[in-house]
């Protein structure tokens, strides 16, 4: 099993999760997976643990990709690195395959942001890091701080749902590469965008070609999410977004 090969032309490719279609999401597997390819980014997800530590996990409890579920901010770091992920790609899940068909593996654990990070690094692949639920600014300083101090910080692209996030982030960052990220498109959009100079991280489905000329025109990029057909892959980039984020193609 491998990636799906897409006429990319000038898009950067950004992994969802890690390499998701062949490895468990937000996995080191899947992450290594993304930096073994022709990858731009590598985009992931980061909670704050009850105890304050940074742990990568996309929902706000385990019970979807783990044996167990916990709330992932009211459990401590140590409690949920105790925690095994299954070891289930997408593909395997689509096709309605469980924990029970496949191998355990006890190297899917919950990855740390450090970890993360040094993986990025080491392939040289951009982060793409979301923020998940909304950050205390004293949180943000002290992930800031914790990238920084890994020599990473000009690497990695911040987005996020969370519009404070983004605000607070801008505050602290004037000249950082920040996506707001939306599943919709809209004037109130376009006018957060001019106001904080971010760019824009959007569901695919919400684009059109006049959208796509717009954001360009006001100055902004555009990544959007997440694209795993082929034909509509090469749609996009024939629009000329700057970014897709995929879990398959490559």
């Amino acid at each position: 099993m491998d990636t799906t090969k897409v006429n990319k032309k000038h898009v950067l490719m950004v992994a969802h999760r890690g390499v998701s279609g062949l490895e468990p999401e937000n996995s080191i597997p899947a992450f290594i997976a993304a930096g073994n390819r022709s990858y731009y980014g590598v985009e992931t997800d980061v909670h704050v643990t009850a105890d304050g530590q940074f742990i990568i996990i996309h929902d706000s409890r385990t019970g979807r990709v783990a044996e167990d579920d916990l709330n992932v901010e009211q459990s401590s770091y140590r409690l949920l690195r105790k925690i095994r992920l299954h070891n289930l790609c997408r593909k395997e899940i689509e096709a309605g395959l469980t924990s029970e068909d496949v191998v355990p593996r006890e190297d899917l654990l919950l990855p740390s942001l450090e970890e993360y990070i040094r993986i990025c690094k080491k392939y040289a692949k951009v982060c793409v890091l979301e923020l998940k639920e909304a950050f205390a600014v004293s949180d943000i300083r002290r992930m800031i701080a914790e990238i920084k101090e890994l020599g990473y910080l000009e690497q990695v692209i911040f987005i996020s749902f969370d519009f404070d996030n983004m605000v607070h982030l801008r505050e602290l960052l004037p000249n950082q590469q920040l996506q707001y990220l939306t599943s919709k498109y809209d004037g109130e959009v376009l006018g957060r965008l001019n106001q904080y100079n971010l760019d824009l991280d959007v569901h695919f489905a919400a684009l059109t070609k006049e959208i796509v000329d717009e954001i360009h025109a006001n100055g902004h990029k555009i990544n959007c999410w997440t694209v795993d057909d082929k034909e509509t892959a090469e749609k996009l980039v024939d629009w000329g977004v700057d970014y897709i984020t995929y879990n398959i193609l490559e």
